[in-house]
């Protein structure tokens, strides 16, 4: 691997703080130098699912408080593509995280029964790979419900 600002450097996922999957923060490759602007490149083994949906989420209102659901079985990775966004996590099993994402090259990869709430900065920009096709059959919208499932209701 080379030391230049222009070498593609290998995806590092970072240790998540307690044992079982979690929320984990994951390094993605940036090429390019700031007198040309740079390019992240997420590809192969760096994703640890077969992505089956994009989307992004923008205008969201400083004021205005998104996710407040899980997944049963969707596998996902929030990049703040441009400005901050602050995730807080909760497992089924109570264990918690928060997470402020502001580069474009750090991803937070998302376990199934991740109850999750992401507040944004003015102009920021959400970009979601997915592992599977919007499913409302797949959402977790009650968190009473989202607490029975770790046993702590």
């Amino acid at each position: 691997m080379k030391s230049e600002s222009n070498a593609i450097e290998p995806v590092t996922p970072v240790t998540p703080e307690v044992s079982g999957e979690g929320p984990r923060l994951m390094q993605f490759s940036k090429l390019g130098d700031s007198s040309i602007g740079f390019i992240t490149v997420a590809e192969g083994e760096s994703i640890p699912f077969e992505i089956r949906r994009v989307y992004w989420t923008y205008y969201t209102p400083q004021d205005v408080q998104r996710g407040r659901h899980a997944h049963h079985h969707l596998r996902q990775i929030l990049i703040a593509a441009a400005g901050t966004i602050l995730i807080r996590t909760e497992m089924a099993d109570g264990r918690s995280g928060q997470y402020p994402l502001d580069t474009p090259w750090t991803g937070l990869y998302m376990p199934p029964h991740c109850w999750h709430t992401m507040d944004f900065s003015h102009n920021a920009v959400l970009l979601c790979l997915a592992s599977m096709e919007y499913s409302e059959n797949d959402y977790i919208r009650d968190y009473q419900e989202f607490r029975r499932m770790g046993g702590r209701a």
